[in-house]
């Protein structure tokens, strides 16, 4: 399952108002709603919080980079020899 490991390393640390803080996690908010509508899962694991999804393309084509080790991305290929 493709994945990501969510880290806040300052969401609003750019903001130069309260009024760009509360806009920043209103926008935050309304897409960790939709990612959780189209089926994304958040799950706890000693490395952190790891956002998932069972279809690759979605994943994708959210612009996510699957942190998933190399050997867990790979698909098997059949093999023509039978």
């Amino acid at each position: 399952m493709a994945y990501f490991i969510w880290k806040d390393a300052g969401l609003t640390s750019d903001c130069a108002s309260l009024e760009s803080m509360a806009a920043r996690f209103e926008e935050t908010a309304a897409l960790m709603r939709r990612m959780a509508s189209e089926g994304f899962q958040l799950e706890r694991r000693n490395d952190g919080q790891h956002i998932s999804h069972s279809d690759a393309q979605l994943f994708a084509d959210y612009g996510f980079i699957d942190e998933a080790p190399q050997v867990q991305q790979l698909g098997l290929i059949p093999d023509p020899q039978g």
